[in-house]
């Protein structure tokens, strides 16, 4: 009988599970030695610092500037009408349909908002005479400004006195008076300068730069008014840009006529503008506020100017002003008056219309008062 072999060696014990091994024991890593940061030098630290105040002025900067356009008030405007002889306002001709009589309800004249009429006016060396006289359009809703110069003889058709515009009782009250019913528009505000302001404000400015039309060879010893100016780009002082501004005539007679100056003060006035809009003197604030109270006299509130101020900050004075000068002819003849400024009825509607448009409609020669002279000389 055969007898089964048993397999030589050791008898199999059971097999481990590949799970029930044990890992073998890594060896630790030592920790990693950590680099020291290199030091901040101190003029970078004092950087950094004047950064962050920086970043902190600018925010509460802007927090104050927000919260005043939101705390002023927007100026108020005059009722449309022309002012009469007691300040009041006279309204357009309405019937009682709500139109002017024509049946067209267009032809009632309405103001645009934010649309705001300002008299500029500088008085002579006596300070009673109102010897410069603009009307300043700011349209805020454009961002434009237009500015009319009125020559000093312009003809008003008054009944007795002198006609031209210059003269007159009632001072300054009355003279925007008669621009608002001359060229049919109401005047909201005014600003009335001395001499002496002047030269004031512009010494506070730090002088203007401005190219001087002609040669200016002036001199009248009764006023002890003295102007020699070369033709050319000048820095002007105060009293040196008061000069170029009166100057209208030489010693020979030759130079320009008082619209010639009218134009000369527009482009005066741009670059001051300019020049205050431009300004970073912070220094010198107190003294052109102190100078301001002292020489100007206006009706704008300190809210008013406050609003205007914010608002021309996003005015463009190299693109968004606009000079010029009512049109005419300088010889005319009015009640035995002689070189009576005649307005030219067709310019001066056209240029009120383009650069003071205060209403929703534009205006018509109807709406304006424009006196004629009787003859020419």
């Amino acid at each position: 009988m055969d007898v089964s072999r048993r397999p030589s060696g050791r008898r199999a014990g059971p097999s481990r599970r590949q799970d029930d091994r044990r890992p073998a024991p890594q060896k630790r890593r030592a920790p990693a030695r950590k680099t020291a940061r290199p030091r901040r030098s101190p003029a970078v630290s004092l950087l950094i610092g004047l950064y962050k105040v920086l970043v902190v002025v600018s925010a509460l900067i802007v927090a104050v500037y927000v919260g005043l356009r939101l705390m002023v008030k927007v100026p108020e405007q005059k009722p449309v009408g022309l002012p009469d002889q007691s300040g009041g306002q006279v309204s357009p001709i309405v019937d009682g349909s709500g139109t002017n009589g024509s049946g067209t309800p267009d032809d009632v004249l309405e103001r645009r908002k934010g649309v705001y009429n300002i008299f500029l006016a500088a008085t002579d060396l006596e300070g009673y005479r109102t010897d410069t006289m603009m009307v300043l359009c700011y349209d805020t809703n454009e961002q434009t400004v237009g500015v009319i110069s009125i020559p000093r003889d312009t003809l008003v058709a008054r009944e007795s006195g002198n006609p031209h515009l210059v003269y007159g009782k009632g001072g300054l009250a009355k003279r925007i008076e008669d621009v608002s019913h001359m060229l049919g528009i109401p005047i909201d505000y005014y600003i009335k300068v001395n001499i002496k302001g002047f030269i004031s404000l512009v010494d506070d400015l730090g002088g203007v730069d401005f190219y001087v039309p002609c040669d200016m060879d002036y001199d009248d010893p009764y006023q002890d008014l003295h102007i020699h100016y070369k033709q050319g780009q000048q820095k002007l002082n105060g009293q040196q840009a008061m000069e170029v501004a009166r100057f209208r005539k030489n010693n020979d007679g030759s130079g320009y006529s008082d619209v010639g100056r009218t134009q000369t003060q527009q482009k005066l006035l741009v670059a001051l503008a300019k020049k205050v809009l431009s300004w970073n003197s912070l220094t010198k604030i107190n003294s052109f506020v102190e100078t301001f109270n002292k020489n100007v006299d206006t009706d704008l509130s300190l809210n008013d100017m406050l609003y205007f101020a914010g608002q021309a900050i996003d005015l463009d004075p190299s693109t968004g002003v606009e000079t010029g000068t009512l049109p005419g002819r300088g010889d005319g003849v009015y009640r035995g008056y002689i070189y009576c400024y005649e307005l030219d009825p067709e310019g001066t509607l056209e240029m009120v219309n383009r650069m003071i448009p205060c209403y929703t409609r534009p205006l018509t020669l109807e709406d304006m008062r424009l006196a004629k002279a009787s003859s020419y000389k």
